[in-house]
């Protein structure tokens, strides 16, 4: 059996989040519609119990463990199995509200996770989202998901890819103040970027990816006029990564390169900053945006979207995403033989 072949067939982890947001509903609705392979939630029993009742999916077995290992029955695709190797959450947490305890646990859901994929116990992580403010009262201080995965496993050169069935869009700064972006804005940082755009690719399934940069500047600068960042900095990083045999072009400019990559010219485009590449992203829905960090050991996948404090607990959250987010997860995963083409 090949390395990709064994992997996956463990199951893959699901990250609760905060429990005051929407993620444990979403979890639930994609149990209750069917997963095509075997999953475990890094979560909270009673969180998830009291969800299901009150959804009335109370009919979704739920059994939980502090180990993968300890699971009465094991993974399985035919019940929610949970691990929890934090504390038990209050049995009446409020929902839509930041809370110190919730915004704790998502952080102890996501490490555990992080932990037991890096040990070989998970096919991949698929995260429900998390609350930063919650978290900060929790003690704990991240700008998101991406930087905590980073950090615990030690990955030096990491990049947020957002992804659906028109777009593929990967940064090259995440979480920053917009004044902060461009002292980031460097040749290395700009060939990191491209590299792993590269690299994303190719895990996609995509033999020759045509690598899209966008400028930071109005109309790419507009040869100096608006500014020198793409002359002395992205320009010379392209030629870099053409040296070294990557398909990559710019820089072009951010208000078109997206419409061009849309209509199929470019397989992924290399945004500068957070909002240029994540507007037109969730401007085409959010129900099928999926978030992928780059450059892992592991694969870990995302819905594209927060904990929604405003929905939860009606009952109404739409699982669109995180469906995207575990088929993505399956997708890259699977071993070469069962991938098209």
């Amino acid at each position: 059996m090949s390395a990709k072949a064994a992997n996956a067939a463990r199951p893959l982890g699901i990250t609760m989040g905060d429990a005051a947001g929407i993620g444990p509903e979403i979890i639930l609705k994609l149990f209750d519609a069917g997963l095509d392979a075997p999953a475990v939630v890094y979560g909270d029993e009673g969180v998830l119990r009291a969800t299901a009742q009150a959804l009335g999916l109370g009919h979704i077995p739920i059994v939980a463990a502090d180990t993968i290992e300890a699971l009465p029955s094991g993974p399985s695709s035919g019940l929610l199995a949970v691990v929890n190797r934090w504390q038990a959450l209050p049995a009446d947490l409020p929902a839509g509200q930041v809370n110190a305890a919730a915004g704790r646990g998502a952080y102890e859901y996501l490490c555990h996770a992080i932990d037991d994929a890096l040990a070989g116990r998970l096919r991949a992580i698929v995260t429900a989202p998390l609350n930063k403010e919650a978290m900060r009262a929790g003690g704990v201080d991240y700008p998101g998901h991406t930087e905590i995965l980073a950090e615990r496993t030690g990955t030096p050169h990491y990049a947020m890819m957002l992804a659906n069935r028109d777009l593929r869009v990967i940064l090259v700064t995440i979480h920053m103040a917009l004044a902060d972006v461009f002292k980031h804005i460097t040749v290395q940082n700009e060939l990191d970027t491209i590299q792993l755009a590269h690299q994303a690719c190719l895990g996609a399934g995509i033999a020759r990816p045509r690598i899209a940069v966008a400028g930071l500047n109005p109309h790419a600068g507009e040869s100096g006029r608006f500014g020198r960042e793409e002359i002395d900095i992205i320009e010379p990083a392209i030629r870099q990564a053409r040296a070294q045999g990557l398909d990559a072009s710019g820089p072009w400019p951010g208000d078109t390169i997206f419409m061009r990559a849309r209509r199929g010219e470019f397989d992924i485009v290399v945004a500068q900053y957070h909002d240029q590449g994540l507007i037109p992203v969730k401007y085409l829905g959010v129900e099928e945006g999926v978030n992928v960090t780059v450059g892992l050991p592991f694969v870990r996948t995302s819905v594209d979207h927060g904990t929604a404090f405003d929905i939860a607990g009606r009952g109404i959250a739409d699982p669109a995403s995180l469906r995207a987010a575990f088929d993505m997860a399956l997708a890259m995963t699977a071993p070469l033989a069962a991938q098209p083409g």
